[in-house]
């Protein structure tokens, strides 16, 4: 994101205004970011995480920074949402799922999606990994 270096699977968030972590069921989490100017926001991150062989790996990624080098983040204002999908720590693909629209709605369209999509998101990075989830 934004012209600042940065690993996705970072445990330390970046240089956001507001931060914070959602600890899920099992090796599971979601990091999110996101920065204000009087009242809109103007960059922003969800991220789905996994904790494998004692890291946390991304699984999928949503984010928007009109500032940001195209080839770290998106402008959603321009290009709509997309989700980047990880697999071995590695960005695989990138699934788009809306048009443009403003930043503090594409935020919220974001969170929706991962919600509505989670356990597809992890049904598929455990078996991209090999990894049995059956108890």
């Amino acid at each position: 994101m934004c012209g600042r270096e940065h690993s996705v699977a970072d445990d330390t968030p970046r240089d956001y205004d507001r931060h914070y972590t959602k600890l899920l069921p099992g090796p599971l989490r979601i990091r999110e970011g996101y920065d204000t100017d009087r009242g809109q926001v103007t960059r922003f991150f969800v991220q789905l995480e996994y904790r494998r062989a004692g890291a946390w790996e991304p699984v999928v990624r949503c984010d928007h920074d009109s500032e940001g080098s195209a080839e770290v983040t998106h402008d959603v204002t321009e290009e709509g949402i997309h989700v980047d999908v990880y697999r071995d720590g590695e960005k695989a693909a990138a699934e788009q799922v809306t048009g443009p629209q403003p930043a503090n709605t594409a935020f919220d369209t974001a969170e929706d999606h991962l919600a509505k999509n989670l356990q597809r998101y992890v049904n598929r990075y455990e078996r991209w990994h090999g990894i049995n989830s059956d108890p």
